[in-house]
């Protein structure tokens, strides 16, 4: 029997991406896609580029003859979503914003879906918050280091990403004639994400009291961040290499390379590359990831394939863009 999912917030770009993996999906049945601005369109009409892959038209009612719902709304939404449209018993709910990403604020009910944290947590999951896309990618530069209790001077992370991490709403930094051949900094030392890797870090090294200095840009290209995270550290450039395959030896998405990297080796896929190397008394980590699949959508696949019992790759072996 096929997963039956509905999708709610369907004509954004992580509701888009969410569509183009679960259209594939040999496992998944899309029963609806949700939203209230373009009801009875066609979704290929809006996603232009699932011509040919879909007949599915969006909706602007909700069914309950689903096991999965995705929240692909923006950030408040989620939560004023399920406030006024209770959920049957027994559905799954991966939300993709950040409303429940905090322990503090969503209780016990939700897990933070980041598998290379919380895999075995995610399995027995009902309701699971997708982390962000700065930090997945900056949480996958440092977990090993929190989970061997070596994170012992602040951390600087100078972090860039693609203009579709800021989401399909005009700003007037989303223009094209703005943001072609420029860069800025943006919400400096002050990002809300910072509030879910700091959890993360003390989840696994309950000690852990360093800053977290944390500078985000805003990149002249569409997918992807790269993170260039460094720090204090004794470790030698071997005992971290170790130190980072060993953690992530069981992880399928997750990789650590011996070689410098670049965004098109994971630009279209829900691969994170890490790369370590010392320089003097600093640990360098580079971190990468697509914003939009590891980063939003196809993270949450990925913790839909953990709650289901399927493979952890079904659905998600994609090609990068490579040039």
């Amino acid at each position: 029997m096929k997963i039956k999912a509905g999708i709610v917030g369907g004509a954004g770009y992580t509701g888009g991406e969410m569509l183009r993996l679960l259209v594939h999906h040999p496992d998944v049945e899309i029963v609806f896609v949700h939203s209230n601005s373009n009801g009875g369109n066609l979704i290929s009409d809006v996603h232009t580029d699932l011509l040919g892959d879909t007949d599915l038209r969006f909706t602007a009612e909700l069914s309950s003859a689903i096991d999965v719902l995705f929240l692909c709304v923006g950030h408040g939404d989620a939560k004023k979503f399920l406030d006024a449209n209770p959920i049957a018993a027994g559905i799954k709910i991966i939300d993709l914003s950040q409303d429940f990403r905090l322990a503090r604020a969503a209780g016990t009910d939700w897990i933070y879906g980041l598998p290379e944290l919380n895999r075995e947590r995610i399995k027995t999951a009902d309701f699971v918050a997708n982390p962000g896309c700065f930090a997945t990618c900056i949480q996958l530069a440092l977990l090993p280091l929190a989970a061997n209790g070596l994170l012992k001077s602040e951390v600087h992370i100078n972090a860039t990403t693609g203009s579709t991490g800021a989401g399909q709403s005009l700003a007037a930094t989303s223009h094209f004639s703005w943001r072609n051949n420029n860069l800025s900094v943006y919400k400096a030392f002050e990002h809300q994400h910072l509030n879910e890797i700091g959890q993360s870090l003390l989840q696994l090294d309950t000690d852990f009291n360093q800053e977290l200095n944390f500078i985000p840009q805003r990149g002249d290209f569409t997918r992807g961040i790269l993170a260039a995270v460094y720090l204090e550290s004794d470790l030698t450039a071997e005992q971290a290499q170790t130190i980072y395959e060993d953690y992530y030896s069981e992880h399928p998405f997750t990789h650590v390379s011996k070689k410098n990297i670049d965004l098109k080796q994971v630009v279209n896929t829900n691969k994170g590359l890490v790369h370590v190397e010392k320089h003097g008394g600093k640990l360098l980590i580079i971190s990468i990831i697509d914003n939009l699949l590891k980063g939003a959508s196809g993270q949450a696949v990925q913790n839909m394939n953990l709650m289901f019992g399927l493979d952890e790759r079904q659905g998600l072996k994609l090609k990068a863009a490579a040039f």
